[in-house]
């Protein structure tokens, strides 16, 4: 069982050895408006492997044998674990093997080989990607490096919790991501034993619903399926030590959906200049849509777990972004097909102000009449007041149109 001695002595251990950012508790300014109290974000996103997993990775790894750092490591992660291990698994040249769920996000493969691991792709999901390094270590007597139940491990990410409270006085609440449970773990275990009256909060994502679901039960319930663009957390079983610490300290539990996790992701990106993954994010978005209560005095922080996030996930939450907050339109407008018909319809959009950023002509499809064509446009808008201005305008032409998803 991890103690706040544990923690403060893996602090030591990785302030030592210099591997690991102490990162950022800072403001965040449009929050703490939108909240009406002091919100705080600790950016564990800025850490060199981009999350905070590196932390846990390292001590355990430190702490191996020579006989066992000869045989080798190996891991399953969706992705922040194990880079964790690859990058500290590389600073003692001991050879390490990952298995990822095969639908890890490219990116996060990708920098996993780059600190020398070998990466194995296998499972839909972390629960059988484990089963199967569970496999290899026994058959090549590699040493497993667990993401979340490992006592050296967790007293890693409880140093997340030791330093908000050195960086920050008067903190009341800390929103902590939950997945296999060892992040709120260690910090729950630190913050605790330094100040009961702090609150902690686990963040959950709808979408792997074990954690919330056996904390509002107070049993443990495995789920049968998870599917979440909160992948960092993507847990489908309940791991029992750290579920019975998180009964013991965790003062809530509450849960997020992926759309609301999309929203934070955003939020996050346009105005705190911050790119998070989904896993990192839930915190912001329990603030942003009132899952949790919070009064003017509370002093807040949620840890921003991670920031490794793929490029073409971002791409589309960043588009739903735009059209769910008016800024983008997508419409389909029947045209007669004959010269200067889509030059008209372009001036009456020109005249408007509305930007075309994709185009599409169509005269074949078999719904149209003979003479007629279907245009579709992606427009740039500048709110809802601005799209009804040219569904007004279209209506007063006598154009057919319909708005698309």
């Amino acid at each position: 069982m991890v103690k706040k001695i544990d923690i403060i002595n893996a602090k030591k251990n990785l302030d030592e050895a210099g591997v690991v950012k102490e990162t950022p508790t800072a403001l965040a300014p449009k929050l703490t408006e939108l909240c009406g109290c002091e919100i705080y974000l600790k950016k564990e996103n800025l850490q060199f492997t981009g999350a905070y997993k590196l932390r846990g990775a390292y001590n355990k790894i430190s702490s191996l044998s020579e006989e066992e750092k000869n045989h080798g490591v190996i891991a399953a992660s969706a992705g922040n674990h194990a880079q964790g291990v690859a990058f500290s698994a590389k600073k003692f040249g001991i050879m390490a093997k990952i298995v990822m769920p095969e639908a890890t996000p490219l990116l996060k493969v990708l920098n996993t080989k780059e600190y020398g691991a070998e990466v194995i792709l296998y499972g839909e999901n972390y629960d059988e990607a484990y089963s199967y390094a569970m496999k290899l270590a026994r058959e090549q007597s590699l040493t497993f490096i667990h993401p979340f139940a490992d006592d050296k491990v967790i007293s890693g990410q409880g140093t997340v919790g030791l330093e908000v409270l050195e960086q920050l006085e008067g903190v009341t609440k800390i929103l902590v991501p939950i997945g296999g449970g060892g992040l709120i773990n260690g910090i729950a275990t630190y913050v605790k034993a330094t100040n009961p009256d702090i609150k902690i909060i686990g963040v959950t994502a709808k979408g792997a619903p074990a954690m919330y679901e056996s904390f509002q039960r107070k049993r443990a319930i495995d789920s049968t399926s998870v599917r979440t663009i909160a992948d960092g957390i993507a847990v489908k079983n309940v791991e029992i030590k750290n579920f019975e610490k998180i009964l013991e300290l965790v003062d809530e539990v509450v849960s997020v959906s992926d759309e609301e996790i999309a929203n934070a992701i955003l939020f996050l990106l346009e105005k705190q200049k911050l790119v998070v993954e989904g896993a990192g994010a839930v915190g912001v978005a329990s603030l942003l849509h009132q899952k949790i209560d919070f009064e003017k005095n509370d002093k807040i922080v949620s840890i921003i777990s991670g920031g490794n996030i793929d490029v073409q996930m971002l791409s589309i939450i960043i588009e739903k972004g735009l059209i769910k907050s008016y800024r983008k339109m997508k419409i389909k407008i029947t045209l007669i097909d004959k010269p200067g018909a889509l030059m008209k319809l372009t001036d009456i959009l020109t005249l408007l102000n509305a930007n075309i950023t994709k185009i599409d002509y169509d005269r074949t499809s078999t719904t149209l009449s003979f003479g007629d064509a279907n245009v579709t446009m992606a427009l740039e808008t500048k709110g809802r007041e601005h799209q009804n201005e040219i569904r007004k305008a279209l209506n007063n032409e006598n154009y057919i149109f319909e708005d698309i998803d």
